[in-house]
């Protein structure tokens, strides 16, 4: 299929139980993509590694840096993937792409496709199979066409972009790309949308799926599958607030590295943390964590700790 059905992508996704768009993609509610600007690639790509997804960051570039010369945030690209895949032309195939295309009221180029169907806080996620010569998926104009769809969302491009100057005058959206050419895009073709795309080549390589969770940053792009994202929310705002602590106990000689860097806390530790989150106001937002899980991997202990956290 080139055109994912609503119920081909609610098939590929069966673990997402939320609200989903018209298409199917699993919509993650907004105050979760909000949390995630104030969390950082390691918070976010812990929770999900250690539970087998070990297949979902790729280093990019950026088109915007992250961070301004001054250290604060300039740029981060989160939102709610929409997926394309796309090959070299075949002129029968073209020709049977354009036909289904029409059926489907579409017109313009492939490329034209997936931005004329985004929503607000939509990120594009582009297998364009390296292609940078004549490979450009986005432009001026395009981008332009991005930022009126998605508000604050973006694009993810394995393969290429142009027209970089007038990229980097439209306002708040964030592109991560391979490489930049002045040739427009020419001889491709669409294999899938809202399909699973690979990102990357070899050991490098991730895998998306319509209605991830897309996270970019100065380190690159990180795919959190929507049924996880609550969970890794939380996690991630309790790395945080450990990390905050286990800083402050190294420099005061209570406990060592070593100890910090377990994954597993001993009970002593984990009651000195909630006294810390209890009393220090850097630490009151927080204090509605629920940290039971912790206290009981403490108390009878965590066989998959057999080395220092990750």
């Amino acid at each position: 299929m080139i055109f994912y059905t609503r119920e081909e992508v609610i098939a590929m996704t069966p673990l997402w139980k939320g609200e989903r768009f018209e298409d199917g993609r699993p919509k993650v509610a907004d105050r979760y993509l909000d949390a995630l600007y104030n969390m950082t690639l390691e918070e976010l790509w812990k929770p999900i590694f250690v539970k087998g997804y070990e297949n979902n960051f790729i280093s990019i570039q950026p088109l915007h840096p992250e961070f301004n010369a001054d250290g604060s945030v300039n740029r981060k690209l989160v939102g709610r993937a929409v997926t394309a895949m796309y090959a070299p032309a075949r002129p029968d195939y073209v020709q049977a792409q354009f036909q289904t295309a029409q059926e489907k009221g579409l017109t313009g180029t492939p490329n034209q496709w997936v931005v004329d169907h985004l929503q607000p806080r939509d990120v594009m996620v582009i297998d364009m199979y390296d292609k940078i010569y004549k490979g450009t998926f986005l432009g001026g104009n395009l981008t332009t066409a991005l930022h009126n769809k998605t508000g604050n969302g973006g694009a993810v491009i394995w393969g290429g972009i142009r027209d970089v100057e007038q990229m980097h005058k439209v306002p708040d959206v964030q592109v991560y790309y391979r490489g930049i050419d002045p040739t427009p895009i020419r001889d491709f073709a669409m294999l899938g949308y809202n399909t699973p795309v690979r990102m990357g080549d070899g050991r490098e390589a991730a895998i998306c799926l319509p209605g991830d969770v897309v996270y970019g940053c100065s380190g690159g792009v990180l795919f959190i599958p929507p049924h996880l994202v609550e969970e890794v929310v939380d996690g991630g705002a309790k790395t945080q607030v450990k990390d905050m602590f286990g800083f402050e106990m190294i420099t005061q000689n209570k406990f060592t590295t070593a100890q910090i860097d377990k994954n597993t806390w001993t009970e002593e530790m984990l009651d000195l943390l909630m006294e810390f989150i209890r009393t220090d106001e850097r630490a009151a937002e927080f204090r509605n964590l629920d940290w039971s899980r912790e206290y009981d991997l403490a108390r009878n202990g965590d066989p998959t700790d057999t080395q220092s956290a990750l």
